[in-house]
């Protein structure tokens, strides 16, 4: 790598601007940002961002599930792109970091060689992918799922949101259902930066989180069909409670996921009555289930687990409980040679760092299955994500951009 290169630094205000000034699209009372995926606010801010890309140079494409590519040539176009990027889209309660981050610091690397008139060897090229969050369509990271295969384009274009609405009438809505097929786009590696959701960077003092493998993640969609009752002339001993029921399953998941704590969390995220009123007993609950562990043998071992409590609690409590697994991502175990771009990047720079499992799912995951790929993680105030009140430090978000530009420099090589 020449001198220059090595000692580029990227422009930690302008990076800082722009996630400020993206902050606007979807831009909550309490400082926040609900921009769901293939919203209005959605659209903006892809606007915006495709706008950023071509005043860089960028030739930008957009698939056919509306994932936005940003290619920048590099000296030996044979070479698969070097990937790096994101996601734009937010929960319904979300942050100004989460995903964005990645994506406008891949703006920032690109905005960073121009002006340093560095030539790569590989070309680059800024990824953001369509439906990172999975808060408006199941499954999350649906568009990096079908890039490498996991789903045909014609499964996720036809998923519906709560309210029927379909991705493909989605992405017509709003002008991005693009004319490239999906996987058109040839990527050698990919790296992703992101805060880590997390408090370990923050409650060590660490800089960077070098991240090396990621949580494997099992997704049920359940169901509990007891006997709408009346609340005040029914005994206690003769109800089929749906929402008692639900609540033994709750307690069952926490059990389960806690007996093997570090290495397991369990949460039931979701829970709807059917037809709810104040002097009814429940007789059907609608609810979700996310759990997750690193390590294959303990996944197995939570679906298991729960399906034995669910069955001895709907058996019990005289109810029907229909589980259904929806999703099922295994642990993702990152490439060695991209681990150790990022670590020797971050130790080039003098930041303090640590390995680290993301226990978060991301893009950069799925496309692990089919080429290397890494992520590279700052600290969030006090581990806060999915939330208004999520928060990252310029200094921080700068330190990763530069740990993600020389990552990328080291991956592409630097003409001469």
């Amino acid at each position: 790598m020449s001198r220059p290169a090595s000692n580029l630094q990227i422009d930690s205000a302008r990076l800082w601007g722009t996630i400020h000034e993206t902050a606007k699209f979807g831009a909550t009372p309490k400082g926040g940002v609900r921009r769901l995926t293939l919203s209005q606010e959605d659209k903006e801010v892809r606007d915006w961002f495709r706008k950023a890309c071509e005043e860089a140079g960028l030739e930008v494409h957009v698939d056919a599930l509306g994932s936005i590519f940003g290619l920048r040539r590099g000296r030996d176009m044979g070479r698969p792109a070097v990937g790096f990027g994101s996601h734009l889209d937010t929960q319904p309660t979300g942050g100004k970091f989460d995903g964005i981050l990645g994506t406008l610091g891949a703006l920032e690397v690109m905005r960073t060689l121009n002006n340093a008139g560095i030539e790569t060897e590989a070309p680059l090229c800024i990824v953001n992918w369509t439906n990172e969050e999975g808060s408006r369509f199941a499954p999350a990271m649906m568009a990096s799922a079908a890039y490498v295969g996991d789903f045909t384009t014609d499964d996720i274009l036809s998923r519906r949101d709560a309210e029927g609405v379909t991705v493909k009438q989605a992405l017509d809505g709003i002008g991005y259902r693009g004319d490239k097929p999906v996987g058109f786009q040839k990527l050698g590696c990919f790296v992703e930066l992101h805060i880590e959701q997390g408090p370990i960077l923050e409650a060590e003092d660490k800089t960077i989180g070098v991240v090396d493998s990621g949580q494997g993640v099992l997704w049920y969609d359940g169901k509990i069909t007891g006997f709408e009752s009346h609340a005040g002339s029914t005994p206690m001993g003769l109800r089929r409670d749906a929402l008692a029921t639900l609540s033994e399953i709750v307690l069952a998941m926490e059990s389960i996921a806690s007996k093997r704590a570090p290495n397991a969390v369990g949460t039931v995220g979701e829970a709807v009555i059917a037809k709810p009123s104040r002097n009814v007993i429940p007789g059907e609950v609608a609810f979700t289930i996310d759990t997750r562990s690193a390590d294959g043998a303990i996944m197995d071992a939570l679906d298991r687990d729960l399906r034995a409590a669910v069955a001895e609690i709907a058996a019990r409590r005289k109810v029907e409980v229909k589980l259904d697994l929806v999703w099922r991502k295994p642990p993702t175990h990152f490439d060695p040679r991209l681990i150790a771009a990022v670590e020797n990047a971050a130790e080039s720079l003098g930041y303090s760092h640590r390995r680290i499992t993301s226990g978060a799912g991301h893009d950069a995951c799925n496309l692990n299955t089919v080429i290397p790929a890494a992520m590279v993680f700052v600290p969030c105030k006090d581990g806060i994500s999915h939330n208004e009140l999520e928060d990252a430090t310029q200094a921080d978000c700068a330190a990763g951009t530069n740990v993600l530009l020389h990552t990328v420099l080291a991956l592409a090589g630097v003409a001469s």
